[in-house]
């Protein structure tokens, strides 16, 4: 029988949701289950800095958990270290405070007033002040992408048709159409999260988890034994196809 691996969505600060759904793995495959989280830990949501602390808990504590760089764990990592708030993947008066990106509730999570136009070396020197250096090296030390068997996970995607020791971060964490309109195999099955849908969505050559915790809709985690998927509910498994 095919160990089962459960994994999970973008969660973007949401840390009731986060208990939620771990408590459905648990469920179904014990305390000691093995789970890959696909990113985005922080922005939009309440509570970034208490996630971050407990996947760090969790991590110290030895759990069988990978925890994969989102675009969003890269904005706060980025904006400590170098005071950048904006990526060049997004428009240019785009930046990481603004409500959309959700920067402002990353910061509020620790104590740091962050408005949009705020002065950003303020924010940075007051940001360095609050957040533990645990979570800036937690937050450093993520891995980009996370290969078990027939499946890959990584946050946003790979560029089709370029060997994963070539792949670039930009892509790992920002890349959208010309992966989610690639139809052809890319030969594991690919667990992704990043562009946010109503609901997960099985593609046949990619598997995206991100049902949009990050615009307060529900978190998902799914199980998966080889190439074969399911969703978990609270009644169970629930098959997710092409």
């Amino acid at each position: 029988m095919t160990h089962p691996i459960y994994a999970i969505g973008d969660i973007h600060g949401q840390l009731e949701e986060l208990h939620r759904v771990l408590n459905l793995i648990e469920a179904d495959g014990g305390p000691d289950a093995q789970v890959v989280f696909v990113g985005d830990y922080v922005d939009r949501g309440p509570d970034s800095k208490g996630v971050l602390q407990f996947l760090i808990d969790a991590q110290t504590a030895g759990r069988d958990w990978t925890m994969i760089k989102g675009n969003h764990d890269r904005y706060l990592s980025r904006f400590l270290d170098y005071m950048i708030v904006h990526d060049p993947a997004t428009r240019p008066d785009l930046l990481w405070f603004n409500p959309r990106l959700g920067g402002d509730k990353t910061m509020a999570s620790y104590g740091v007033a962050a408005e949009d136009g705020a002065p950003v070396d303020v924010i940075q020197a007051a940001a360095l002040e609050a957040v533990p250096q645990a979570h800036r090296d937690f937050l450093q030390n993520l891995p980009l992408m996370h290969q078990v068997g027939e499946l890959l996970f990584v946050h946003a995607g790979i560029r089709p048709k370029v060997p994963l020791d070539k792949q670039i971060e930009d892509d790992l964490v920002w890349i959208r159409q010309t992966f989610l309109e690639y139809r052809k195999s890319h030969g594991p099955l690919v667990v992704h999260g990043h562009t946010a849908l109503e609901h997960p969505e099985h593609a046949g050559n990619r598997v995206n988890l991100d049902g949009g915790a990050g615009y307060f809709r529900p978190l998902h985690a799914a199980v998966f034994e080889g190439r074969d998927c399911w969703l978990l509910s609270d009644a169970g498994r629930v098959p997710l196809r092409p």
